[in-house]
Order: C-alpha cells, then structure tokens, then sequence
C-alpha cells in the first residue's frame, strides 16, 4: 500500500532513497505533465531505466555528494554499464547508437536523481560524440571505447579567461613543429577538469576568428598540461571545475580532429547537441521539483488547512506544469531536428536551451518558494535544484548569446 503523504513528505527529509523511490516513481500523478507521453515503447524503457537508476543509485546520495563535493565515477561507471557512457555514439566503439530525443529522454530521467552529476555526464557524452564523429577510424578506437564504459572520462574546453561567450576570439595557441604541436594558454571554468583523463581542447593553429581555430585531443598526464586550483561554486558540486593550463604542451600531429581550421566547426556542433542536454537537465529538475512542490501543497497546513487549497498557490502550480510540458515539448523538438539534420536545427537546439534552462529555473524557484523557510534548508531538495540548476543559463552558450542566435536568423531570413 502506498504511504500516507505525510510520511513520504518527512521521508525525502530524513530517508532521500526511500523519497526518492516513491516521488520519481509517481510518473503518472498527473497525466497533463508525464514525461512518457508521445514515447515509443522503446523510449519508455530507456526512460524506466534512467529513472530507476536515478531514484536508487543517484537521489539517495545527491546532498552528499553536493555537501562534501565527491565526484561520484562509480556511480557514473554503473550508469555507463546500461549504455549511458555513449548514449549517440556509434556502436561499433562501444556507444549505445540512439537518437537525439532518446538521449534528451534519458537525460531528463537521470537528472531527477542528481541534476549535477547529470549535466557533467552530458559534458562527457558530448566529447565523445565529437571524437566519434570527427575523428579517424585510429582514433575512434583509441578513445571511444574506454571513454563509453567511462573507465576514462572526458572534459569539454573551450572557454578562456578572456573568451567567454565570444568564443572565436580564444587565444590558446598551438604551433606545429614537425609531428606535434606546442600547445600554450589556458581554459577556464572546465567541467571535470583534474579529475578527467581525456581534454577536448579547441585552440589556434591559425589567423584571428573562427577559421583559425583547430580541435586536439590532450591526455592527462601529457608534460606541460596542468590545473588551476578547485573552484568553488554555487551548485554543480558534484563535478569538479577547475582552469586547464598549457605550458609548452606537446601533443602529437595524430590527436587533431579533423583538419586545421575545422575546430571551431567541431566545437559548434557539439554545442548544439550540449545545448539540448543541458536543457534536458533542466526539465528532470523541474519535474523533480513540480513533484516536490505538489506533495508539500498537500501535505503543509496553514490557517487551519492545506496549502492545496490555497487558490493562488493552485494557480502557481498549474502554471508550473504548463511552462513543464512547453520547455519539453520544445526540447524535444528541437531534439528531432537535430537528428534528422535540418537546416534549422541549430536555432532551434537555441531556442530550446533558451526557453527550457529560462523557464525549468522558474519553476524550481517558484517550488522553493512554495516550501516557505524549508526550502531554505539543506534538508530539502528543492534548494539544490534550484543551485544546480542555475548555470544552465549561462554555460554551453549564454541565453542572452541564444537570442542573439535566434534573432539573427529571424533578420537574415
């Protein structure tokens, strides 16, 4: 028999796995915001899968992992085991092979359990989409595989001190001599960064601007390549971030993808696949929290009667579900257009990221809010949501540099 609501509400409290189980289990409370509707059968397994997962292996642990900033590979090993090392990576290199929306799908799920986790876990597949798609047979074989079990995990570096959103102005230079490059400068804000084997690194090889640049893949451990202290930060704590630094790194001619020039390109596209995960983290931290929102309603009594009957709170919760389900419809959107390889994909992979990380931060604030002085405390989930899931406005392309994205393609039609 289910549990009275009053002890599932105190449960997420003093028992998260047990919490964790029935709320991330409850997909059907409400039929207008389940995220299994308009999913083929397969995609409702992979989704059953990553909720499972996320509710016993990932929401149990998730404040501790944010409270003492554990970076938790054997858990992201175990999730790699049910093919979530490599979720749009060809098999033949180990990946699982599915589509944008099966990955945007699975995303969602696991970030019910721990947003933080989730995302750098998108970071990681990103990077390695980019070698599978980018690089020579020779080094597909030599990266994919380990990076899909996660026996080795991937960091995406891009961003500089000085180049954050104007990304084609970096200035981490690699000079070519001979059969390596020199590679000198440095990365800021790297997610996985001291603890990741494998760097995605975009540099330049060339002239100023975007044709100038050029993708490497670096190794830790490589003479030259090393980081800048742990960051401390608001949310996200359960990856490491930290500044990446090049002095005289040299790294052979053989772990550049693609050709000279190509890099910035290759950074590009990753980024519209990135822009579609992080926004697919956003919407399993919003339905965790319309969740959690919906059983404190119930559950807390003011002046004598439940917050539920509270007709504006009902109003703030209904418009919670409505701004839910549009950010996933537009996700997943998005996500087939990608996939499929239309024209339009990457303003709309924009307009995605823009409206679902915009709207998901609403809607888990608003779930704080909602909880009054609890959620405030550590004790209750809401408050990481809303931590973790703040950044999503900011990284893989701010949302101010998405409009831009978007009304530059509205005047240039």
């Amino acid at each position: 028999a289910e549990r009275p609501r009053s002890a599932m509400a105190m449960a997420w409290r003093v028992a998260p796995r047990a919490a964790a189980r029935l709320l991330l289990g409850r997909r059907g409370i409400a039929s207008c915001i389940d995220p299994s509707v308009g999913l083929t059968e397969d995609q409702k397994e992979f989704q059953k899968v990553a909720l499972d997962f996320a509710a016993k292996e990932m929401a149990p642990y998730m404040a501790e992992w944010d409270e003492k900033e554990i970076f938790p590979v054997e858990t992201m090993r175990k999730a790699a085991q049910l093919g979530f090392g490599g979720i749009y990576v060809k098999p033949d290199v180990g990946g699982s092979g599915l589509s944008r929306l099966d990955t945007s799908v699975i995303f969602e799920a696991l970030s019910t359990g721990c947003t933080s986790t989730t995302a750098y876990m998108s970071i990681h597949n990103m990077c390695v989409w980019m070698i599978d798609t980018f690089g020579s047979e020779e080094q597909r074989r030599r990266f994919c595989p380990s990076l899909c079990t996660m026996e080795k995990f991937a960091s995406y570096c891009l961003t500089e001190p000085g180049s954050g959103s104007d990304a084609a102005s970096l200035l981490t230079s690699a000079q070519r001599k001979g059969d390596t490059y020199v590679l000198n400068g440095s990365k800021a804000f790297i997610s996985g960064g001291g603890d990741t084997d494998v760097y995605v690194v975009m540099c330049r090889t060339g002239g100023p601007g975007p044709k100038g640049i050029s993708c490497l893949v670096l190794e830790k451990g490589m003479p030259g390549l090393s980081f800048g202290k742990k960051e401390k930060k608001v949310g996200w704590n359960s990856q490491p971030t930290r500044a990446v630094v090049f002095e005289d790194c040299v790294v052979p001619v053989g772990n550049r993808l693609g050709a000279e020039g190509q890099g910035f390109s290759i950074a590009m596209q990753g980024l519209n696949g990135g822009r579609i995960n992080i926004a697919s983290c956003s919407l399993g931290a919003a339905h965790a929290s319309v969740l959690l929102a919906q059983e404190h309603l119930t559950v807390r009594k003011q002046f004598g009667e439940p917050l539920a009957n509270n007709q504006y709170l009902q109003f703030r919760l209904a418009e919670m579900a409505t701004r839910l389900l549009a950010a996933r419809l537009m996700v997943r959107n998005a996500a087939r257009a990608l996939q499929d390889g239309r024209e339009d994909a990457a303003v709309l992979c924009s307009m995605a990221k823009l409206f679902a990380t915009d709207e998901c931060f609403g809607i888990c604030n608003q779930a704080l809010q909602m909880h009054g002085g609890y959620g405030y405390l550590k004790d209750y989930a809401v408050q990481q949501f809303v931590r973790d899931i703040r950044v999503h406005q900011i990284l893989e392309g701010t949302n101010e540099v998405m409009r831009m994205i978007v009304a530059r393609n509205l005047l240039q039609g």
